[in-house]
């Protein structure tokens, strides 16, 4: 069965989101991100460290975007793909290089009744093995 419009439109907006999660401004911008995270956002990183909203808020600069590029890692993003669960949830798989290391990624992206914007619910990042 097809995706309708609004799934194909609900998908790329998570997508969308995502990716400005992944650029480096953001990731220095505690405000920029904050609009990205859902309140009650939880992450597993690929250290297998768990970040709650607040942690991973906390651990960003107090920057309103204007950091240089050159001074956060970048994210190169791969095979990004999503698939409407529900109404209002979006899960989000791709793969990253960052400094060499690749991780697979997993998203939840969820939009509240009443909302237009898309926030990021859950991440977790698994590290793949060299020989992979």
């Amino acid at each position: 069965m097809s995706p309708t419009n609004q799934e194909t439109a609900d998908v790329n907006a998570a997508i969308d989101a995502e990716l400005q999660l992944l650029d480096p401004r953001v990731r220095a911008s505690r405000s920029l991100a904050a609009r990205l995270l859902d309140p009650e956002f939880v992450e597993v990183g690929a250290s297998g460290r768990r970040w709650t909203y607040e942690e991973m808020l906390a651990a960003l600069p107090e920057l309103d975007g204007g950091g240089r590029d050159g001074d956060r890692p970048r994210f190169e993003p791969s095979r990004m793909v999503g698939v409407l669960l529900a109404p209002g949830i979006v899960h989000l798989t791709y793969e990253t290089v960052i400094d060499g290391r690749r991780a697979r990624r997993s998203s939840l992206w969820r939009r509240q009744d009443g909302e237009t914007d898309w926030r990021m619910y859950y991440h977790q990042a698994t590290p793949v093995p060299a020989d992979d």
